[in-house]
């Protein structure tokens, strides 16, 4: 049975943590079934040895008959021989399973948090889904040795009690008693690991969401002098963390010393009473030879046992926190109004904002949180009585107005991949795909016969498409820089760029989108004045005839601006071109005024040699 990554992983069971393992396990019963018969069998010939070996000494060594020596002697190294082999299928079997149980978690964790979407970062932080990817997946597929092992350490010891019963009674009921013991003795601790790892989990994720938000934000904490402040309150959240980790790690090494330490004592009782009865005359010396092999093979499925209490105990607690995530629910779509057929008009009334279809809108404010929370409200991420044309927002299906409206947000994932698939969402083969255009050009480019051959690949208009777009992103110069251009790799939040490129990649793929709307917060806060009016007068011709809305302060934006929206404390104070505005309005003019200085020092700190962003 072959594990397909991209397979439908179906749909889990989020009735709880039980529940769930149970549907990993109802998912791949075939290879679950084939595990749990392999490892009985495995560890049920482990018991066969001694019992071989026993017949050995009785039929053959002590009565000196040398053919059933060699004949028993035959049949060990035989069951020896099978056992390798089937120890190896169940090693390879059970390797399959926790790998099923780790794609499946994963798929169905990934796919929840997409269906969430916009919603995924209101109800549960970024530490807690990484968490889950990273720790609570790993233990979930670690805990399903149950089916193998486990249903084979059961069948092993029952295979050792009724052996033992055509030696001894009295040894048979100590063997089919001891474990059931053992679990009454190590009882508690599991449940108090349960407890312990619960609690640990949970402080795991919150400092995992915290490494991420101070490596995200260093640079704004180190130059507000903020960053020593931030680090003592991580060192005392990591102390924490560590003193519930030797919480759990003082629960974990009794319930190891105790399932090492009394399943020793209890075997060496069975060999003590064997030992005893031997000298006695009550059972042969073959029987004694075999009890101590019992002894010897019930070592594994013991401690199996005990190993699967432990996983078990563990796994509950990985799976109830997956559960958790995927009892999440989106906001409910109640929308059923179809939206506008024609471009219409976008409208909130919180802030007064009106944007007119075919224009290129800004939004100017001191406070950037307002014009964004206005580009929210617009694009339907938050709840609202926006409207679009004389239908409100919330009564429009939210997979029409996704179509059909872009928040372009500042901070936007990149993922990692070739950079013709960050900007236009696709994998390409576009290697030497600069020659066809000179624009994208780069050093050493391949000849223009394989240039073409690229782009014949690649489609006409899609590459039509994305070349419009890395021009209207003035991104041609990232493109030239790049080793293979737009197949060079980028990774993840394209790291290997600079702030200013990852803006311009960004911009670049919310413009191959095309939307018929689009909202950008932000869109050239991290580029030089140069660039930045280079940006501003070739979106203005990209976006002909397209609403486009702008949260920026930059003059050299808002020159090119339709209509401009100057926002006081959340509400529009004034509207007109971005000239009439400072020709009217003190306020604006010393907001954009500041923004200008700001600009013009960039622009001389270029000139003296300081590196661009």
């Amino acid at each position: 049975m072959r594990i397909d990554a991209y397979a439908d992983p179906g749909t889990p069971d989020r009735r709880g943590g039980w529940r769930y393992l149970a549907w990993l396990v109802r998912r791949q019963w075939p290879r679950c079934l084939a595990g749990a018969v392999l490892a009985s069998v495995w560890m049920v010939l482990l018991a066969a040895t001694p019992y071989l070996m026993a017949r050995a000494v009785d039929h053959g060594l002590e009565p000196g008959d040398l053919g059933a020596l060699a004949g028993w002697t035959g049949a060990m190294v035989a069951v020896g021989g099978v056992n390798a082999w089937l120890g190896m299928m169940r090693h390879r079997t059970m390797t399959k399973v926790r790998m099923d149980a780790n794609f499946r978690t994963v798929k169905v964790v990934v796919a929840h948090a997409t269906r969430l979407g916009a919603a995924l970062r209101a109800q549960v932080g970024t530490g807690e889904v990484v968490t889950i990817g990273v720790g609570d997946v790993q233990t979930i597929s670690g805990s399903l040795t149950a089916v193998g092992p486990g249903v084979g350490a059961v069948a092993a010891y029952a295979t050792v009690g009724g052996l033992m019963l055509s030696v001894s009674t009295r040894l048979a009921l100590v063997v089919l008693l001891g474990v059931p013991l053992l679990a009454v003795a190590l009882g508690p601790l599991m449940g108090r690991l349960q407890g312990r790892e619960t609690e640990y989990r949970e402080r795991q994720s919150v400092l995992t969401a915290r490494i991420g938000d101070l490596a995200g934000g260093l640079r704004v904490l180190n130059g507000l002098g903020g960053k020593g402040l931030v680090a003592d309150a991580f060192r005392r959240d990591s102390g924490r963390l560590r003193e519930q980790g030797y919480r759990v790690g003082a629960v974990t090494s009794w319930i190891q010393a105790l399932g090492m330490g009394l399943p020793m004592l209890f075997l060496a009782l069975v060999t003590w009473m064997g030992a005893r009865l031997a000298a006695q005359g009550r059972i042969s010396v073959g029987e004694l030879v075999s009890v101590y092999g019992y002894v010897v093979a019930l070592g594994w499925p013991v401690a199996f046992l005990i190993e699967m209490a432990h996983q078990l105990s563990r796994g509950v607690v990985a799976a109830r926190r997956v559960v958790t995530f995927l009892r999440l629910e989106p906001a409910p779509d109640e929308g059923t109004r179809e939206a506008p057929a024609e471009p219409s008009a976008l409208h909130d009334p919180t802030s007064g904002v009106r944007i007119l279809p075919g224009r290129l809108t800004a939004l100017v404010t001191t406070h950037p949180s307002d014009a964004t929370d206005i580009l929210d409200r617009l694009g339907r991420y938050t709840p609202s009585d926006a409207t679009w044309g004389d239908i409100p927002l919330a009564d429009i299906p939210l997979p029409q107005i996704r179509s059909r409206i872009l928040v372009a947000e500042a901070e936007a994932d990149l993922f990692a991949g070739t950079l013709s698939s960050v900007v236009g969402d696709q994998e390409t083969n576009l290697r030497g795909a600069g020659s066809v255009d000179l624009r994208l050009r780069r050093v050493g480019a391949t000849s223009h016969n394989s240039a073409a051959d690229a782009k014949q690949r690649t489609g006409a208009d899609e590459w039509a498409k994305l070349t419009a777009a890395i021009h209207a992103a003035a991104a041609e110069d990232i493109v030239r820089a790049l080793p293979d251009a737009l197949e060079t790799p980028i990774e993840a939040q394209a790291r290997n760029l600079s702030g200013g490129q990852r803006q311009r990649i960004r911009l670049a793929r919310a413009l191959h989108t095309d939307p018929e709307i689009l909202l950008a917060a932000e869109p050239t806060s991290a580029l030089d004045a140069h660039t930045e009016a280079t940006v501003a007068d070739r979106l203005k011709r990209a976006r002909k005839g397209r609403t486009t809305v702008l949260a920026a302060t930059s003059p050299l934006l808002l020159d090119r601006a339709d209509v401009v929206h100057h926002l006081v404390d959340g509400k529009v104070a004034a509207t007109g071109t971005h000239r009439e505005l400072l020709d009217t309005e003190p306020g604006y003019r010393a907001l954009v005024a500041r923004d200008a200085e700001a600009e013009a020092a960039a622009g001389q700190a270029a000139q003296e040699g300081e590196p661009a962003r």
